[in-house]
């Protein structure tokens, strides 16, 4: 692992998450979960965040309320 690089996790707009689940069901990390009817980031103990940066609980929110935080560099 890259220990420079920064890991970032799933930025949640809680007022436009209504609590389907949907993104919970696509995570391969299983760092969402439902609080108060609302999705939550629970890392886990020794979590470095999705390093995969799949993307999959953004597309499949249909409310756009997960977004991943990270800047496009062109070098």
């Amino acid at each position: 692992m890259e220990a420079d690089r920064v890991f970032e996790m799933p930025v949640i707009d809680r007022q436009k998450c209504d609590g389907c689940g949907l993104c919970i069901s696509v995570c391969h990390c299983n760092i969402l979960v439902l609080v108060d009817n609302v999705i939550t980031v629970v890392p886990k103990q020794g979590c470095m965040s999705c390093k995969r940066w799949c993307s999959k609980c953004e597309d499949v929110c249909p409310n756009a309320a997960l977004s991943w935080p990270f800047e496009v560099v062109i070098e």
